[in-house]
């Protein structure tokens, strides 16, 4: 699970993150939702332990990601929006570091290794570096090393960005299947009927503030004349048609 409290982050001026206080219980698929600079990226670095806070905590499955980094890590699979790799590993060398990283059991990574590629489509390319790759292959590797150590956390930034429709049907249904199997996610995208398809809750975080919370019919019951309204309805009307980031 996810444990977010009084969490800010201030960067000089700019307060991009004011006093979010968010549970996300264990396999629940939740769905963060916000315009451009609403504090989205800013909530992601903070949980995965990249950025510090200005104040506050954030804890993975017990474990606070500032005071007992290596355990919280250890739960989480984060899939950015773009994926970083050493580029000139091939993709089997990469899950094979990845395994190390995460010390997954060797029979274990030897067997879920090829499981994955074949999942993603990455069979083909198992052998060639990782620089010659599509992005949208790309992203698919960082999906399968993600899920490689069996993380209990999902964190994934714009899920669909580089891939076609069955490669995005696949990794909905995969991450559909892990929340169903226990695994909390934590899903942020700009793609509203992906958000209300998959999420069985939304946040919507507007100028740093969490100004949304609940299931889609939730929401609509807090907006005054929401009845009927889309997802996209409530999100233009709590945001000020500011847009989706």
């Amino acid at each position: 699970m996810i444990e977010i409290a009084n969490l800010s982050m201030r960067y000089g001026d700019l307060l991009a993150l004011d006093s979010l206080d968010l549970t996300i219980e264990r396999g629940e698929f939740f769905a963060f939702l916000g315009p451009n600079a609403a504090g989205k990226t800013t909530t992601i670095k903070l949980l995965t332990g990249l950025i510090e806070p200005t104040s506050g905590s954030a804890k993975i499955c017990g474990y606070d990601i500032q005071k007992d980094p290596l355990e919280a890590k250890r739960r989480i699979g984060y899939i950015p929006d773009v994926a970083e790799f050493y580029d000139k590993l091939t993709p089997i060398e990469f899950m094979a570091f990845i395994a190390e990283l995460f010390q997954v059991d060797h029979a274990a990574a030897k067997k879920r290794t090829p499981e994955l590629m074949e999942q993603f489509s990455l069979v083909p390319y198992g052998r060639q570096r990782i620089e010659n790759l599509s992005h949208g292959t790309r992203q698919r590797l960082a999906f399968a090393s993600a899920l490689l150590h069996e993380p209990e956390v999902i964190i994934v930034d714009e899920p669909m960005v580089g891939l076609d429709p069955k490669n995005a049907r696949v990794v909905k249904e995969e991450l559909k299947a892990r929340s169903r199997a226990g695994v909390t996610i934590f899903l942020s995208t700009h793609l509203l009927n992906v958000a209300h398809e998959l999420a069985d809750r939304v946040g919507i975080i507007n100028h740093g503030k969490l100004c949304a919370l609940g299931t889609v019919e939730e929401i609509r019951n807090g907006v005054a004349g929401g009845t009927g309204q889309s997802l996209e309805e409530l999100f233009l009307e709590i945001t000020g048609d500011e847009g989706v980031e």
